[in-house]
């Protein structure tokens, strides 16, 4: 589950990264889905959350961009880090319960984290863009290391059971 905190971070950051980054992992076969989360598993959904993250990279560097620890926007963040966490929770034979936990704590981490790293650089700095595309770079860096982390866990773990 450590991979589904890690996740749940990632949505705190950027609150689209990890559910695309889940559903090109599903399509390409490198995370298996079934039951409720196999729509993960479609190229359509791959693509359209990469457009949602995509555009949330955009949105970001926006000035009029609300703060991620504002009501609305930090709620959403906690509830997509949880759908990430029932996701792949569904998808490694996990509890349900605890994906979703994990999920929404790692959002609340990377929210709140995020954030205050943020805005610590930026004062460092005094320039947001680049602190911002180093944070975009970074959401995107943990992602791919946590469905590498969870794809190599499955492959163990499928080797261990032919054996």
């Amino acid at each position: 589950m450590d991979m589904v905190l890690l996740l749940g971070v990632v949505t705190g950051m950027r609150s689209m990264t990890a559910l695309a980054a889940v559903c090109w992992a599903a399509w390409l076969g490198l995370m298996p889905e079934h039951g409720w989360a196999v729509w993960t598993a479609y190229l359509a959904a791959a693509i359209l959350f990469s457009i949602f993250a995509l555009g949330e990279y955009v949105v970001d560097a926006l000035p009029k961009t609300p703060k991620r620890t504002d009501g609305g926007p930090a709620i959403a963040r906690v509830v997509i880090g949880a759908l990430v966490g029932a996701v792949v929770a569904t998808a490694i034979d996990e509890p349900l319960a605890g994906g979703v936990i994990f999920g929404a704590v790692g959002a609340l981490i990377g929210t709140w984290g995020g954030y205050w790293i943020r805005m610590t650089l930026d004062r460092i700095t005094g320039r947001d863009l680049p602190v911002a595309l180093a944070e975009d770079v970074s959401a995107i860096g943990l992602a791919v290391l946590a469905i590498a982390r969870l794809h190599g866990g499955l492959v163990v773990d499928m080797q261990r059971m032919a054996s």
